[in-house]
Order: C-alpha cells, then sequence, then structure tokens
C-alpha cells in the first residue's frame, strides 16, 4: 500500500491527514510536498493528523523531525493528532513525544492553535 498525502490549510495552519505506510519512498514525497507549502511565507504551525497511517518506518521519523525543525524556526508549533497503537509505538520508542506535542484529535490541535 502507499501513502495517500491530503493537506490543508486553516489560517495559518499547514493540516496533513496521512494514510497508509510511510515508508522511505513516501516519505521523500512528503517531504517534497510540505516544503513546497512551506516555502511560501504564512504557515507558521502544522497538525499531522495520523489516524489513517498503519506503517512507519526510519524514514518517516526522519521527514516528521525535519518539518518540526522547519515550523521551530519559524517560532510555531507541531502536534499529532490520531495515531493508532502501532504508530504511537513508534512515536514512543524512537522519543518523537519529547519533542513533538500530542493531541487526541486534529479538534484539539487546532483549538489549541487558536483555529477552531
Amino acid at each position: 500500500m502507499s501513502l495517500r498525502i491530503a493537506m490543508e490549510t486553516r489560517q495559518d495552519v499547514l493540516v496533513i491527514r496521512l494514510q497508509g505506510e510511510l515508508d522511505h519512498h513516501a516519505a521523500e514525497e512528503l517531504r517534497g510536498k510540505v516544503d513546497e507549502i512551506l516555502r511560501a511565507p504564512g504557515i507558521r504551525h502544522m497538525v499531522l493528523s495520523l489516524a489513517e497511517l498503519t506503517f512507519m518506518d526510519s524514514s518517516g521519523i526522519g521527514v516528521i523531525l525535519g518539518r518540526y525543525k522547519q515550523i521551530s524556526a519559524r517560532s510555531g508549533e507541531m502536534y499529532v493528532t490520531s495515531i493508532n497503537p502501532t504508530i504511537y509505538r513508534i512515536f514512543e520508542m524512537s522519543g518523537l513525544f519529547k519533542v513533538i506535542k500530542f493531541r487526541e484529535n486534529e479538534a484539539d490541535a487546532l483549538l489549541v492553535l487558536g483555529v477552531a
């Protein structure tokens, strides 16, 4: 299965919804699409909705950390939401939760960011 990427801008927040598998090839595609959007001014925060992400390897971890650094450089915040137990465990084991904030769902993250 491949990765489906849906993106939406809500004020200064880029919302990304991932469905499928985030492996090496998909990570390159995700990096390219997100970086293209981040080149334009106006995006300060990011919300990653991972409810339908079924697999993620180290390439996925790397692309998420890279986008976190870009958002942090803008004094923004990044949230991950709606993580299934398998992906949640990967986030825990890799230490991603030490740097990236978690919210139960997309609506909660948008509320915290003032976009409700």
